[in-house]
C-alpha cells in the first residue's frame, strides 16, 4: 500500500468519524429541543431530523473532503515519486548528476540534499578506488615483466637439470598468469574511469565469428572437444575490431576451458529481431542457479571454475560484459547444470 493511499484512508477515517460524533451531537440537540417544547417522547422526529441533515450536509461534505485530502496527498506526495524514479535511474557512472530539488526548503527538499551529499561521497569512494587498482596495476606491470624476462632467460640455459628446467617453467606459467590479471584489471579501472576509447567503424562480424571459430578449433583440440559452427550470417554492425574479437576469444577460452572431456561448443551467428545475435553453448558442469545473479563480477568464479585443472581469474566474463555494454548491446547466461550452459551476446546492428 503506498503512502498516499494510507494518508487518504487514515484522512478518510478521521472524517466518518468525525461524522458520527457530530451526528450524534446533532441528535442528542434536536432530542432535548423537542423535549423541552413539545413534552413528550420525540426519539423518531429527532432521528429523521438528524438523518437529512446528515445526507444533505454532512455526505456530501465527506466526499468533498475525500477528493480535496487525496488532491492534497498526491501535490503533497508528488516530490517523492520524483525523488523515486530520479534514484532508481542511479548508477555508478552518474552519481556526480545531482537529484532534482524543489527548491522549497521543505523536508523533501532537506532529503534530496541529503541524498546528493551521500552520492557525491559514494563517487569519491568509488573514484579512490579505480584509481588504486589502476595505479596499483600499472606499478605492476613493470616487475612482473622483468621477472617473466629473467625466467624466460634462465630457460635458455642448457645445463639446467630436468627438474630445474619444470620449476622454472612452473614459475614462468604463474608469473604469466599473474601479468593476465594485471592486464584485466587495467583494462576494467580504465574503462570505470572513462579512460578506453573504442575504435568505431563498420565491422563484418561474421569474420571474426569465424576467425574465432578457427582459434576455437586450436584450443579445443588438447581436450578432445568438438567445435562446431552450424550457423554464421554475414552481419555488419559498427564496432571497434579488437575488442569484439576480445569479447570472442574470451567466450570461446571459457566455454573450451569449463568443459568436458570429448565435449561441445556450439557457435552461431544469426540477425534476429533488429540486432546481431551471437550464442555459445557448452557441454560442461554448468553454472548453478544460485551463482547466475554474481556470473559478471570481477574476480567470481563458481564451484566448477575452482578446479586445479582450471587457468582463469575470474575476470574473462567482466571483461566481456563490458565490451558488450561499450557497444550498447546486452550479453545473458542460461545454464542447466550437467547439461548445456549458452551465452547470448546481441548487439545493435549498423544503421
Amino acid at each position: 500500500m503506498t503512502i498516499r493511499t494510507r494518508l487518504t484512508l487514515w484522512y478518510a477515517s478521521v472524517l466518518i468519524v468525525s461524522l458520527i460524533i457530530i451526528g450524534l451531537g446533532t441528535y442528542r440537540e434536536i432530542d432535548e429541543q423537542m423535549r423541552h417544547e413539545h413534552h413528550r417522547e420525540p426519539t423518531e422526529h429527532a432521528i429523521s431530523e438528524t438523518s437529512e441533515m446528515i445526507f444533505q450536509v454532512g455526505i456530501p461534505a465527506i466526499l468533498l473532503g475525500l477528493l480535496g485530502g487525496w488532491w492534497l496527498t498526491q501535490k503533497a506526495m508528488s516530490p517523492v515519486s520524483k525523488l523515486t524514479d530520479a534514484i532508481t535511474k542511479v548508477h555508478e557512472r552518474n552519481l556526480r548528476e545531482p537529484l532534482p530539488r524543489t527548491g522549497s526548503g521543505d523536508e523533501f527538499d532537506r532529503l534530496t540534499e541529503v541524498f546528493n551529499d551521500t552520492l557525491a561521497r559514494l563517487d569519491d569512494s568509488f573514484n579512490r578506488v579505480r584509481e588504486f587498482t589502476l595505479h596499483a596495476s600499472h606499478e605492476l606491470k613493470t616487475p612482473l615483466t622483468i621477472l617473466c624476462g629473467e625466467v624466460e632467460t634462465a630457460l635458455r640455459d642448457e645445463s639446467l637439470s630436468p627438474l630445474e628446467r619444470e620449476r622454472l617453467i612452473s614459475q614462468l606459467d604463474e608469473l604469466q598468469r599473474l601479468a593476465r590479471i594485471v592486464d584485466g584489471l587495467t583494462l576494467l579501472a580504465k574503462a570505470d574511469a572513462g579512460q578506453v576509447a573504442l575504435q568505431l567503424e563498420p565491422v563484418r562480424l561474421d569474420e571474426l565469428v569465424r576467425d574465432n571459430f578457427a582459434d576455437a578449433q586450436i584450443l579445443a583440440e588438447p581436450q578432445g572437444v568438438q567445435v562446431e559452427l552450424p550457423a554464421c550470417e554475414e552481419i555488419v554492425i559498427h564496432g571497434d575490431r579488437h575488442r569484439l574479437r576480445q569479447l570472442l576469444l574470451n567466450l570461446t577460452d571459457n566455454a573450451v576451458k569449463y568443459n568436458q572431456p570429448q565435449g561441445r561448443v556450439t557457435m552461431n551467428l544469426r540477425q534476429t529481431n533488429g540486432a546481431a545475435e551471437f550464442t555459445i553453448a557448452n557441454t560442461g558442469p554448468g553454472v548453478p542457479p544460485e551463482s547466475l545473479p554474481r556470473i559478471f563480477d570481477r574476480f567470481y568464479r563458481g564451484d566448477a571454475a575452482h578446479s586445479p585443472m582450471v587457468d582463469g581469474c575470474g575476470l574473462g566474463l567482466s571483461i566481456a560484459k563490458w565490451i558488450v555494454s561499450a557497444h550498447q548491446g546486452t550479453i545473458t547466461i542460461e545454464s542447466t547444470p550437467g547439461q548445456l550452459t549458452t551465452v547470448t551476446v546481441r548487439l545493435p546492428l549498423t544503421t
